[in-house]
């Protein structure tokens, strides 16, 4: 019953199969902002999510992905799965309202991926960011951690040490999912190691976490 397909079609998937196990540093901050009111719009929501990453790496423009990046509505998520009506029906039950994906990298080096979707309630959004990482875990193997260290609570962090070839990630990867009051955010790291790719994403998620409104 989970969107997870739908959401991998549409966000770091398109990327990962292209990517080398090229090093990246974590140098700095992620931009942080005072959080501010609920969005009422995917617009809205565009100004929460960071703008940069602690890695430096460049912007990758939404039109240059492949269905693009930027605003999501409930019908773009849903038709990136095979059955967009039953996925439709899905969504709905969690209260999905619009979401905003955001990539740093290049086609063969470290990316970084933020994700972050606005739910009607937060219990939609908290169903919907343990579905969703539970599937991700599955998909590219590897111990799911929930509450981990350095993270905040609601978070579940995923590492790849070797990446997960299988699946299309050519390098190691670290991926982190969150939820705070109606916000589920994914972050993606892949990097020349783990533990550059996980300090990317526990920066990123700090920052990103910090920029919506509390709960």
């Amino acid at each position: 019953m989970s969107p997870v397909s739908a959401v991998r079609r549409g966000g770091l998937a398109l990327l990962l199969a292209l990517l080398t196990g090229c090093a990246t540093s974590t140098d700095g901050d992620a931009s942080a902002a005072p959080a501010a009111a609920t969005p009422d719009t995917p617009r809205q929501l565009e100004g929460l999510v960071v703008p940069a990453v602690p890695s430096g790496l460049p912007r990758v423009p939404d039109d240059a992905l492949s269905p693009p990046a930027g605003e999501k509505l409930v019908e773009d998520v849903a038709g990136y799965a095979e059955d967009a009506a039953r996925e439709r029906e899905v969504l709905d039950d969690y209260g999905y309202r619009f979401g905003w994906e955001r990539y740093w990298g290049s086609g063969s080096g470290p990316l970084t991926t933020v994700a972050a979707h606005q739910f009607e309630t937060t219990d939609g959004a908290a169903a919907f960011t343990a579905d969703l990482a539970a599937h991700e875990a599955e998909v590219y193997g590897g111990l799911l951690r929930e509450d981990p260290p350095d993270l905040p609570p609601g978070c579940r962090l995923l590492q790849l040490e070797e990446g997960a070839p299988a699946a299309g990630v050519a390098a190691p990867a670290a991926l982190a999912w969150c939820a705070r009051g109606a916000f589920s955010v994914a972050v993606t790291a892949v990097s020349g190691s783990v533990e550059s790719a996980t300090a990317e994403v526990r920066a990123v998620v700090a920052a990103q976490l910090e920029r919506l409104p509390s709960p």
